[in-house]
């Protein structure tokens, strides 16, 4: 194994981290690796992660898919908007949110007004694919999940465009993204 830093971590980091004075809350579909990019995005910038998903349900004991079940979407978003408000309250580095988080209203004025909201997107067949290898996923039980990924796409982008931030992922190493959002946060504001 090489000692070579990889090209992920070419950009200085740690300026990036000196500079940003907010978190970063990560967007975007199911399947497009908020948390995984999320806590390699928080390694390389030496910053805390969290992924709101495990906080609601540390928080309520219980998964999202039950949240849902039991009490409906609207219950669970409320609750998530409290979970993210709290989350950025005590300002961990990096935090990967739900899917839907962002597309709720006052969710996403929070994050715009006390964070620094990062779309991560990408194509139909990679969020199939990546979606399709768990079943916890309450949204694509309910149908095709290309079909509903697809116009869960469709009616949530003009929410996630507002994001000061866009990066499209692919399959690629999860380096390769990570190094695309240094990038753009070298270049923001």
């Amino acid at each position: 194994m090489s000692n070579t830093p990889s090209p992920a971590y070419d950009i200085d980091a740690a300026a990036i981290a000196a500079r940003i004075d907010r978190p970063l809350v990560l967007v975007g579909l199911m399947g497009v690796g908020k948390s995984t990019i999320g806590r390699r995005l928080a390694g390389v910038l030496g910053r805390s992660f969290v992924d709101a998903d495990e906080e609601i349900e540390r928080a309520a004991d219980r998964s999202v898919g039950e949240i849902f079940e039991a009490h409906g979407e609207a219950y669970f978003r409320d609750g998530e908007r409290r979970v993210i408000a709290r989350l950025m309250e005590e300002g961990h580095g990096v935090i990967a949110t739900g899917g839907g988080a962002f597309v709720d209203g006052e969710t996403r004025a929070l994050v715009l007004e006390h964070g620094l909201a990062i779309w991560l997107d990408c194509d139909l067949d990679t969020l199939v694919e990546r979606t399709s290898r768990k079943d916890t996923r309450p949204l694509l039980k309910t149908g095709d999940p290309r079909e509903i990924l697809f116009n869960l796409k469709e009616q949530r982008g003009p929410a996630y465009a507002q994001a000061q931030i866009h990066v499209v992922t692919d399959d690629g190493p999860h380096e390769a993204t990570v190094a695309r959002i240094l990038e753009e946060l070298a270049a923001w504001r």
